[in-house]
């Protein structure tokens, strides 16, 4: 029925996770896979990095192409060492560069751009997208984070052959402390600043354009983007970043359809960064740092906007194609019902379900009641027509049926062990939170009618008051409707 909240789709695979990264603290030579979104930039030879954030999308800093050209870059992923073998890398060529309108080459503000690579990559652990910090997003002083690069070991200092991926582990600046370094008017809120104020580890030249990240609940989020600084890792100038949550929003903007994963990263215990003041930054007056929740980064799945996707970051309920505000019952077209599947047996339509994760379909436990044997059945999504051509449709054989088998009303949920691609015409639906619906609460049913015949429909109905004792407290009753032969 009518959805109230915007869920993240369970048993999904997400972004930000990093399977063969177990470290804590470590050297500078980074194990192959341990950033598996870390990407090198290159024309004749490396110049920038930049992160992975979904099949097909960079993201990296603006001044990395100050003509506004991506002519000649490749961009490569799954990389390991500049020189000499890295059997897990991939080559992309770009098809679009995208620099942040208000990106001021002489301030550095807004220092963030996308690349569109040529074809979607494959994941894998070598290749997998970073979760983005969401907007609101805090970073206190003093939280660990990690940069990556192939840049200068020090100033002028070429890293050394074979020239493998370097990570360091940098504590977060806070903002009033780093315009203390710079100077008030340098430092902005676009920006986030990581280092050690007594030097001795940071980004460098070669390192623009790469991530910041930070690690919370097992998955891997990108702060910043390497920005600029004073020199390589000098007493009290950290790195400048960009921050990259500032940019939710343009980013949304510039990739329409699978968006990359936000985040939310909330900073635990108190901002000591309130308490500093220098000349050009006055004090705080009437200031109390107190601990900050932490209740809006958990990991349930159901929690609502702060889970990254790992597949290209989908988010369920997601009907592209379906603007339509109907009453009565209409023959749909493609891709208004992305998430219905038919349950076919024996070539025969025999039941509708509808997509809830990449690898399963919810459906009724009845349909099952005399044949639950999972290599009789087939699920096939994106169909339209039960008869005919249906350019946009996938077929994938069940490997499990598992039935609720409790009292009343059943469900079963089917899985497959290929995941379908998602698409306009096949995404995930949502599932309700257990809220109850009012008497009169708008609802849209979709279905084909019984037989081989058919086109898929769709009715508006509303919920009604379920006649007692007929109907089980896990039930919702509706207007009727009727679903009707179309040929």
């Amino acid at each position: 029925c009518k959805i109230h909240k915007l869920h993240i789709i369970p048993l999904l695979l997400y972004c930000g996770r990093a399977n063969l990264n177990t470290r804590i603290v470590g050297g500078q030579d980074a194990p192959p896979g341990f950033w598996p979104w870390q990407v090198s930039l290159q024309k004749s030879s490396h110049f920038c990095g930049g992160s992975l954030i979904n099949n097909q999308w960079v993201l990296t800093a603006a001044h990395c192409f100050p003509s506004g050209s991506a002519s000649g870059v490749n961009v490569v992923l799954g990389l390991q060492t500049l020189q000499g073998s890295n059997p897990n890398s991939v080559s992309q060529t770009v098809t679009t560069v995208i620099v942040h309108p208000d990106y001021n080459s002489g301030t550095s503000d807004n220092d963030i751009a996308l690349l569109q690579l040529s074809s979607p990559v494959t994941f894998n652990n070598y290749i997998t997208p970073v979760c983005l910090s969401s907007t609101g997003s805090t970073f206190y002083s003093g939280v660990n984070t990690w940069v990556t690069g192939w840049g200068n070991i020090g100033s002028g200092v070429s890293l050394p052959a074979p020239q493998t991926l370097q990570e360091v582990q940098v504590p977060i600046v806070g903002n009033r402390q780093c315009k203390c370094s710079y100077g008030a008017s340098k430092i902005t809120d676009n920006m986030v600043c990581a280092g050690l104020l007594e030097g001795g580890k940071d980004s460098c030249q070669g390192d623009s354009g790469g991530p910041l990240v930070i690690k919370q609940n097992n998955r891997w989020i990108q702060a910043g983007i390497v920005s600029f600084g004073q020199g390589c890792a000098e007493p009290n100038f950290p790195g400048v970043y960009s921050r990259v949550s500032q940019y939710q929003t343009w980013i949304n903007t510039q990739i329409t359809s699978n968006r990359p994963g936000f985040i939310a990263f909330t900073s635990t215990g108190t901002d000591s960064d309130l308490s500093v003041s220098c000349p050009g930054v006055p004090p705080i007056s009437n200031v109390t740092t107190t601990p900050t929740s932490t209740t809006t980064t958990t990991t349930t799945m159901t929690s609502v906007f702060n889970v990254c996707v790992f597949s290209a970051a989908v988010v369920c309920g997601r009907a592209t194609l379906n603007s339509r505000v109907l009453n009565g019952s209409s023959v749909v077209s493609e891709g208004q019902w992305p998430w219905m599947a038919s349950l076919q047996k024996n070539g025969q339509h025999v039941c509708g379900g509808t997509l809830v994760s990449l690898d399963s379909v919810l459906s009724d436990a009845n349909c099952f009641s005399s044949s639950p044997v999972p290599s009789e059945w087939t699920v096939v999504l994106g169909r339209l027509k039960q008869n005919g051509s249906n350019p946009f449709e996938v077929s994938l054989k069940v490997t499990n049926i598992t039935l609720s088998n409790q009292t009343g009303s059943n469900v079963a949920v089917l899985q497959f062990s290929n995941n379908p691609p998602l698409n306009n015409y096949i995404q995930p639906i949502c599932l309700d939170n257990g809220r109850t619906y009012p008497v009169g609460t708008t609802c849209w049913a979709a279905g084909w009618s019984s037989g081989q015949g058919g086109v898929l429909q769709e009715f508006q109905t509303s919920v009604l008051e379920c006649p007692r004792p007929t109907a089980a407290n896990d039930s919702i009753c509706t207007t009727v409707f009727t679903l009707t032969e179309v040929k």
